[in-house]
């Protein structure tokens, strides 16, 4: 198992094997940049780039000096292949590059309580799949009782919409409970005041990149793994009173677009292969098009803590089952 020259504790989420990547700023230096997590440091990808010589990244440095991920994520899945390997030899315990020279490792090694996290892309859309068969259940009871849970294209299709990318944020940004219209009561007008029934969905997100396509020519079922750069932690906030009463006939609105927090940190797909697992068995079986027989279903335990306001303890909730992957 591969060791860092970086300090790691047991229980940090950071080891050598994790190096998720994130875009940061400090006080001394606000300008934002490209930062990986080691341990309790973050290195600074801008310091670093003209270590990046392979045969692939040589002549692409430049995308480690971006203030977004954006150009790093446009390259093709070996530039991201070649990139982590570089982190990962030079991290290593037994590389003297940046471990031995004191000058360059005071510029690019940050202490992550010296750091603020932004936005780790220019996010140009968004789309929400409703792809847990749990999540898609549970709310299609909220909904439509539990007679009609399930829509019947959902087991056929990958049901989903496109949210809005302007209000997706980093974790940490406050949210405003927004207004809306409501219909509690379903003999009476609708009302109009603020949401009542305030809700979070703890998701996975996917961002997508590689080269891009001509309009109209499709990324194959089979291809789609070149074009996924890595994910992260998402709470896809909903108004629940006022999505129920506008998401008939053309799907959710205000109600899913007031704000969604992602985390700072993307985790490479590179990094999740450990913890692929055999895919669902789908009944009945995807048409051709949908079809993969790679795993690419990953074991990722999540868990939610709320702290309601004047609580001085949290409720944990491990595990919950409304898990949905979504691409900015």
């Amino acid at each position: 198992m591969a060791v860092s020259w970086v300090t790691v504790e047991k229980e940090s989420h950071f080891p050598i094997q994790n190096l998720p990547y994130g875009v940061f700023s400090t006080d001394a230096e606000p300008e934002h940049r490209i930062g990986v997590a080691i341990g309790s440091q973050v290195l600074d990808l801008s310091k670093i780039a003209h270590l990046f010589t392979g045969p692939l990244l040589a002549h692409n440095q430049d995308v480690f000096r971006a203030s977004t991920l954006n150009k790093l994520m446009g390259l093709t899945k070996a530039h991201w292949a070649e990139a982590r390997a570089t982190l990962t030899t030079l991290l290593s315990a037994d590389n003297p590059t940046i471990r031995d020279d004191d000058y360059l490792r005071s510029l690019a090694m940050v202490s992550m309580d010296k750091v603020k996290m932004h936005l780790p892309a220019a996010i140009g859309d968004y789309t929400d799949f409703y792809s847990s068969l749990d999540h898609a259940t549970n709310v299609g009871i909220m909904f439509r009782g539990k007679e009609n849970a399930l829509m019947p294209n959902w087991k056929y299709l990958p049901v989903g919409y496109h949210g809005r990318a302007s209000s997706v944020v980093v974790s940490g940004t406050p949210v405003r409970r927004p207004l809306g219209q409501t219909k509690p009561v379903d003999t009476e007008p609708p009302k109009f005041g603020p949401c009542r029934l305030m809700d979070f969905e703890l998701e996975m997100a996917f961002f997508v990149g590689g080269p891009p396509k001509d309009l109209g020519n499709p990324i194959k079922i089979d291809e789609a793994d070149e074009h996924i750069f890595g994910m992260v932690v998402m709470n896809d906030w909903s108004a629940r009173d006022i999505q129920k009463w506008e998401y008939v006939p053309l799907g959710p609105f205000g109600a899913k677009n007031l704000g969604t927090s992602i985390s700072p940190w993307v985790v490479t797909m590179e990094a999740l292969k450990p913890f692929a697992v055999p895919n669902y068995v789908q009944d009945p079986a995807p048409f051709p098009y949908l079809k993969h027989d790679d795993p690419y279903t990953f074991d990722v335990h999540l868990e939610v803590a709320i702290k309601p306001a004047g609580s001085s303890s949290s409720t944990l909730y491990p595990n919950p089952t409304s898990s949905t992957c979504t691409g900015p």
